[in-house]
């Protein structure tokens, strides 16, 4: 059967570890960007989240094609880049934003491919097979840190000890949390399923950038802090703040000159922004997305304490919402 292609991953909820542990597996949740890749003869191809090629942005996935040869498959994972043995999605911004990066970046910031599920093998589509079985099928093709990829095994969630351990070593590590899959779950393309759960150690979410507060003393003539938003049911803009911590003189210096060209004479809102907020700011077009880690929301709906962690252009505007 031809495979085919591109294809959506799926995606997990929120939630709180389960009950009923022996029925899930536990995996890191590595702070990457997700990626499917096709290995075929004809080669290496790779998509992101929202279908567009990324092979070129990672050349590092054209190693696939050495070691499965004579394998059709299609894996999901997720392209991570380590600092001091840590995922590190700040290090990875100087990789996200370039189509074609030179061989001195690519040295500088090397990417690795982590493999956590096997969609397609020789003919075969594996969307129905369960959870355990695709894992079983992964392992065989003994990919486990060869090249620039790794396959990390998953835990038996109903082993409590090694679970409080692996969570232990989660928050010591910094590390955002786990994703527990249930162990029959079967993969349902571009959907969002309750049977995987993203279990966090700290919150995260995706905002539109709709403008930016220039800077003072050292950030002065760039950027101080910047608007943010999200989209309610109605598809209505609404301010939920502005983040003004987590940022690189790097990343504030990149983020000037991405916005810049993105500006707007009127606020992209659909709602008044609090005068404060309003006062000095330069509005753009919402047309990028970023990620902050948050301590809670306000009854108003703002974000308490946000911190900047990244744009992500495998995200679209119109999918970030109050319901994410």
């Amino acid at each position: 059967m031809t495979m085919p292609w591109p294809v959506e991953p799926m995606m997990a909820v929120t939630g709180d570890l389960p009950d009923d542990g022996e029925r899930w597996g536990l995996e890191l949740k590595w702070d990457g960007v997700r990626a499917l890749a096709h290995v075929s003869a004809d080669g290496v191809r790779a998509a992101g989240r929202r279908g567009g090629d990324v092979a070129g942005r990672y050349p590092e996935l054209s190693g696939l094609a050495d070691l499965l040869p004579h394998h059709d498959v299609l894996l999901d994972g997720e392209v991570v880049a380590f600092e001091q043995g840590r995922p590190s999605f700040e290090r990875l911004q100087r990789r996200m934003h370039v189509a074609h990066p030179d061989p001195r970046l690519i040295r500088e910031v090397p990417v690795r491919y982590v493999v956590f599920d096997l969609l397609y093998l020789n003919g075969r589509p594996l969307y129905d097979a369960p959870y355990s079985e695709r894992r079983s099928l992964l392992a065989e093709l003994d990919l486990a840190g060869t090249g620039p990829v790794e396959v990390p095994p998953y835990l038996d969630g109903g082993d409590t000890a090694q679970v409080k351990e692996l969570l232990d070593f989660t928050q010591e590590q910094r590390l955002e949390g786990v994703l527990a899959k249930r162990l029959d779950s079967p993969y349902r393309p571009g959907r969002r399923v309750e049977f995987w759960r993203k279990v966090k150690n700290f919150m995260t979410r995706e905002v539109v950038v709709c403008g930016w507060k220039p800077g003072k003393g050292r950030r002065e003539g760039g950027v101080g802090s910047l608007l943010l938003g999200e989209y309610d049911a109605k598809g209505q803009l609404y301010f939920v703040g502005h983040v003004g911590t987590g940022f690189t003189d790097r990343a504030l210096d990149e983020l000037y000159r991405t916005l810049w060209p993105l500006r707007r004479s009127t606020s992209p809102y659909d709602e008044p922004v609090p005068r404060e907020f309003a006062r000095d700011a330069q509005w753009v077009e919402p047309r990028l997305v970023g990620e902050v880690a948050y301590s809670a929301r306000t009854r108003e709906g703002r974000l308490r304490f946000p911190s900047w962690r990244g744009l992500r252009d495998d995200k679209d505007p119109l999918e970030v919402t109050s319901e994410q």
